[in-house]
């Protein structure tokens, strides 16, 4: 870490960007209901959880590299960490709206304010 350049910590915050990015599509996929992808024409919960779960450990490694020494850089040009974040961007831009209109909606109390063109 002694060497690093202003470039090399600019790298590495772009890997902990996009470790960040794979978490949060990871624990988005969870918290969707797995009937919800059918009803979007989406491939199946459990195969975007197994994705996305293997992306998340990858961006894991990945990040954490540089502190043991590795050039950011030449981890964040590796064909892991991209296919990682191209698994988490698909996700989050493809699927997740597809799937928002079927999450569940918990933690209102006093019943639903939707009237029948929205909110109100």
């Amino acid at each position: 870490m002694a060497g690093f350049s202003v470039l090399d910590y600019f790298f590495w915050l772009l890997l902990i960007i996009a470790f960040a990015m794979e978490a949060w599509a990871l624990v988005d996929s969870l918290l969707v209901p797995g009937n919800a992808y059918a009803a979007a024409s989406k491939q199946s919960k459990k195969l975007w959880t197994i994705l996305l779960t293997v992306a998340a450990v990858v961006g894991l490694a990945v990040a954490v590299m540089p502190s043991r020494g590795a050039s950011p850089i030449a981890m964040l040009l590796s064909i892991l960490p991209v296919a990682a974040f191209i698994a988490a961007a698909v996700y989050l831009a493809d699927v997740r709206p597809a799937v928002k209109p079927f999450r569940g909606k918990g933690g209102k109390r006093g019943g639903s304010n939707m009237g029948p063109y929205g909110p109100w």
